[in-house]
């Protein structure tokens, strides 16, 4: 994950000090790592403690770590907008700008998603999935799409996986579930309360649970045992939640395609499907 992502994640968790940086380091990144923690301070009317602080929270040792890491992050930023149409989308765009601006916006939807999480997160979550005996995939509206699909593709791998629309019979698929189970919760603000309920009582039952969510704490992945990460800017594609769709499918695909590297029989598996929907294109 780059720092410029991070900051921006947790902005809204800061303190009004802390926010202050925050904001300072994402309009001005390129004047913040050419300032030294005395010129910072002065910038923007903080103690140069504050600016210490700030950069340990981050997960920095310090201020001069935290100005590495901005630098370097400039630099991988600049890579990817090269030649890149930016903008939302508007009324008057042409049908060529309207594709480009929307390509970029699931693009970056997808690749900022895949910055934020780590290897670790991933073999955590790959281990609780492999160790199930059943696996509910829980979401409401548009992450229900992403739910069917992801159930769809765990089956093709021989998991036994419970999947509905229907909130309700996703709460009463989680109050079955034990402690050899996982429950996989979809939500990018992770404030559903339909998802968050069904998170907690799968919970109480003993199962893990694995959240897809967004960057920022929320109610699900407090209850969650480990959480990946999915990130989207929605003022860039308003309509549908569209990057948020898109940085959920990043995700599942991704879990999906390691899995079928980790578990042995995979092949086999995904070859019978294969078999199976072939001979009904015969008949």
């Amino acid at each position: 994950m780059t720092s410029l992502l991070k900051i921006a994640a947790m902005q809204p968790q800061l303190s009004p000090t802390e926010q202050k940086i925050a904001g300072y380091a994402l309009a001005q990144p390129e004047l913040l790592v050419q300032q030294s923690s005395s010129e910072l301070a002065a910038s923007i009317g903080v103690s140069q403690s504050s600016i210490v602080k700030f950069s340990q929270k981050l997960g920095f040792k310090g201020y001069a770590d935290l100005r590495l890491s901005l630098s370097g992050a400039i630099g991988r930023q600049r890579d990817k907008e090269r030649d890149v149409i930016h903008g939302d989308i508007e009324l008057g765009d042409s049908h060529h700008v309207v594709m480009n601006k929307l390509l970029q916006s699931k693009a970056g939807a997808m690749q900022k998603t895949l910055d934020a999480n780590n290897d670790d997160n991933l073999d955590l979550a790959l281990d609780l999935v492999q160790r199930a005996t059943r696996i509910q995939i829980a979401g409401v509206g548009a992450s229900s799409l992403v739910a069917k699909d992801l159930g769809f593709k765990l089956m093709k791998l021989g998991r036994a996986v419970l999947v509905e629309s229907d909130s309700h019979i996703q709460l009463a698929n989680a109050s079955t579930l034990t402690s050899d189970d996982l429950l996989i919760a979809l939500s990018y603000s992770g404030a559903s309360a339909d998802i968050v309920n069904i998170a907690r009582v799968a919970k109480s039952c003993g199962a893990a649970t694995l959240a897809i969510t967004g960057m920022m704490d929320n109610p699900l992945s407090k209850e969650a045992d480990v959480v990946l990460h999915t990130v989207a800017d929605e003022d860039q594609a308003r309509s549908s939640s569209i990057s948020a769709r898109d940085a959920q499918f990043m995700v599942t695909d991704l879990l999906f395609i390691l899995l079928t590297q980790v578990q042995p029989d995979a092949a086999e598996h995904i070859a019978n499907s294969y078999k199976a929907v072939e001979a009904m294109k015969i008949r």
